[in-house]
C-alpha cells in the first residue's frame, strides 16, 4: 500500500488553463449531475484523465467532490417532490458495503499492475458499461419517442418491474413511496451493492442506480435520478474516507470541480421541471455514447504500456490522447447545449401556455 501513496503522490501540476478546464468539465459535469441524477462522473472522471490524471486519483479525488454536491442537488430536488428518501437510504446502504469492496480491488490492481494498470481497469470499464447501458437508454428514448407519447408524464412500468412488485417475501418487504408499491429488500440490496461497486470503480453508480430502479424497481425517471443523488451522497461520503486514508485523493481537484458543479447542479434540476421524461434518457444517452469513445481511444495506450499489445510510438500516444482529449471537449459542450437547450423550449413553451391561459381567461 505504500507504493501505491507514493504513486497517488505525483499529482498533476495546476496552471491557469488547467483550473479554467476543471471550472468548466464541473460546471457541465454538475448540469448534467442535476438533470440527469447519475453523478455526471462518467464525464468528470475521463475528463480528469484526458489531462493526465492517473485513473485511481480521478476516480477517488471524483468521489470526494461528490458527497456534498449530491447533498445539494437532491435538497434542491426533494423541494421539487422529486426525492424518495426512503429508496434512497435503503440502496445507499447496501451501496456503501460495494464501494469498500470495490475500492479494495482498486487498491490492489494498483499495487499489482502499477498507474497502467489502474488507468486500463478505469478505461475498459468505462467503455463496456458505457455501451451497455448507453445503448439501452438510447434505444428506449427512441422507442418512446418514436411511440409518439413524448408529450405523456406518465411512464409505462417495465414488465420486469412488475414482476419485482408482485414479489412477496414476508419479513423483507418495505413501501416506497415513488413506486407507490411494496417491495422486497432482497432486490434492493443487490442493486445497491452493484452500484456502489461500480462507483469505486469509475466513480459513477448512476449507470446501474438509475436505469435499475427505472427498469427494475419501476420508478419514474424524475424521480430515480432524483433519488440518486442521494445514494451518491451516501457512497461518496464513504468512499472519499477510504480513498483519502490511502493518500489518493487530490483535493484541489476535488474543489475545483465542486465549485464549479455547484453552479451547474442548480441548473440542472431547475431543467428537470421543463422537460419530459424521454428527453433525460436522450441527454444520458447520447453524452455516455461520446466518452465510451474517447476512453476506448485511449485503452491501447495502457496496453501497450503493460507490454500486452505491440508498443505503440511517441507520437501515435500523443495524437490518441490528443484527439482522445478533443472528443471529450465536445461531449462537454453537447451536454451543456443539450441540457441548456430543453430548458429554454420547455420553459418558453411553459409561458406560452399560461399566456394563453390568462388570454382565455380575459376573454370569458
Amino acid at each position: 500500500m505504500h507504493d501505491v501513496v507514493n504513486a497517488a503522490a505525483n499529482f498533476i501540476n495546476l496552471d491557469v488553463m488547467n483550473i479554467v478546464y476543471l471550472f468548466l468539465v464541473g460546471f457541465v459535469g454538475g448540469l448534467v449531475s442535476g438533470f440527469i441524477g447519475s453523478g455526471g462522473a462518467f464525464v468528470l472522471t475521463p475528463a480528469m484523465m484526458s489531462m493526465g490524471v492517473p485513473g485511481l486519483v480521478a476516480v477517488a479525488s471524483n468521489m470526494c467532490h461528490k458527497f456534498p454536491k449530491a447533498l445539494i442537488g437532491s435538497i434542491k430536488r426533494a423541494k421539487y417532490g422529486q426525492v424518495d428518501v426512503k429508496l434512497g437510504i435503503v440502496l445507499g446502504i447496501s451501496a456503501e458495503a460495494g464501494v469498500l469492496y470495490g475500492a479494495h480491488i482498486q487498491e490492489n490492481i494498483k499495487k499489482s499492475f502499477g498507474e497502467a494498470g489502474s488507468n486500463l481497469y478505469v478505461s475498459a470499464a468505462f467503455v463496456v458499461i458505457l455501451a451497455i447501458v448507453g445503448g439501452f437508454v438510447l434505444l428506449d428514448a427512441w422507442k418512446t419517442y418514436k411511440s409518439g407519447n413524448t408529450q405523456q408524464d406518465e411512464e409505462k412500468v417495465t414488465k420486469l418491474a412488475r414482476w419485482v412488485q408482485s414479489i412477496n417475501i414476508p419479513g423483507t418487504m418495505v413501501y416506497f413511496k415513488s413506486l407507490n408499491a411494496r417491495i422486497s429488500v432482497l432486490f434492493t440490496i443487490p442493486l445497491g451493492f452493484a452500484t456502489g461497486m461500480l462507483a469505486a470503480t469509475i466513480a459513477v453508480g448512476g449507470f446501474i442506480g438509475v436505469p435499475s430502479m427505472i427498469y427494475v424497481l419501476g420508478a419514474p425517471s424524475l424521480m430515480a435520478s432524483a433519488t440518486e443523488l442521494v445514494i451518491a451522497f451516501v457512497m461518496g461520503l464513504g468512499g472519499s474516507f477510504k480513498y483519502a486514508m490511502h493518500g489518493l485523493v487530490d483535493i484541489r481537484l476535488a474543489m475545483i470541480i465542486l465549485a464549479g458543479s455547484l453552479f451547474g447542479i442548480q441548473l440542472g434540476a431547475i431543467g428537470t421541471t421543463y422537460v419530459k421524461p424521454y428527453m433525460i434518457k436522450i441527454v444520458m444517452g447520447t453524452i455516455m455514447v461520446i466518452v465510451l469513445f474517447s476512453r476506448a481511444l485511449m485503452v491501447p495506450v495502457y496496453m501497450s504500456q503493460l507490454h500486452l499489445i505491440q508498443e505503440i510510438s511517441a507520437g501515435s500516444v500523443k495524437a490518441l490522447k490528443s484527439v482522445s482529449f478533443g472528443i471529450m471537449i465536445s461531449a462537454l459542450a453537447l451536454g451543456a447545449f443539450i441540457v441548456l437547450r430543453a430548458m429554454w423550449q420547455g420553459r418558453k413553451a411553459q409561458q406560452e401556455l399560461a399566456a394563453r391561459e390568462v388570454f382565455e381567461q380575459s376573454k370569458i
